[in-house]
């Protein structure tokens, strides 16, 4: 059995469910048929930041994009690093 997804609405649903009704983590996890900290995660996602909680799978949040670009930046700066100090001992081993 594979890993289950779940939309973003009934993420919202979920959450909705427990902070506007009053349900239990406990009893709403029963009644959809999830872990309780499954919705737990869903629930301290969504405090975190209510409009982008859950942005789907594919997409990220904005910070998450940026931190993402500096990663890919850093490892490209790191790679012509390398490559500028192995043709500096190249032609210092050359001179002399």
């Amino acid at each position: 059995m594979g890993r289950r997804t779940f939309s973003r609405e009934f993420k919202l649903e979920a959450v909705r469910l427990v902070k506007e009704r009053g349900v239990t983590v406990a009893q709403a996890a029963r009644d959809l048929d999830i872990h309780p900290n499954v919705l737990r995660n869903w629930l301290k996602d969504f405090e975190a930041d209510p409009r982008q909680a859950f942005p789907g799978q594919g997409k990220m949040k904005p910070e998450q994009l940026e931190i993402e670009r500096l990663r890919r930046e850093v490892a490209k700066l790191k790679a012509e690093r390398d490559i500028l100090k192995k043709a500096a001992a190249y032609f210092a081993k050359e001179s002399t």
